[in-house]
């Protein structure tokens, strides 16, 4: 099995992210995902085609932008932003992946609306250090 640093972990998970949601480059993104891919989304069909079928299924616009990324062992966290998928609002997601042997293997996400500066409780931006609009 091959062993990896959480480094790396974090380094693969955010060149796979990039290839597959920003290039939109599905035979080089194929290197990232395993065939055998576990998707515990409630957004997304099962396993590595259902999330290439998705992303292919969402406009030429789509823009990923990482943040904070963590890593323990085999789990890596990605908070990001999703922009230009259609609807009128940015998606704010968590990402929780599990890599074996080089490969994103696993996914959990948590998805909301970001919301807008009017719209925000607390006056903070839920990603980044301003708001979006």
């Amino acid at each position: 099995m091959k062993r990896s640093t959480p480094a790396e972990n974090k380094a693969l998970v955010l060149e796979a992210f990039d290839t597959l949601f920003n290039k939109r480059d599905y035979v080089a993104a194929e290197r990232y995902w395993s065939p055998n891919y576990v998707q515990h989304s409630a957004h997304i069909e099962p396993g590595r085609e259902g999330l290439f079928s998705l992303i292919k299924s969402i406009p030429p616009t789509l823009k990923y932008e990482p943040g904070l990324i963590v890593a323990e062992g085999e789990f890596v966290i990605v908070h990001g932003r999703f922009s230009g998928h259609g609807p009128p609002k940015n998606w704010i997601a968590a990402d929780v992946v599990r890599i074996a042997d080089g490969v994103l293997v696993e996914h959990w996400d948590v998805i909301e609306d970001e919301a807008s500066r009017a719209e925000s409780k607390s006056g903070l931006p839920m990603f980044g250090a301003d708001f979006s609009e």
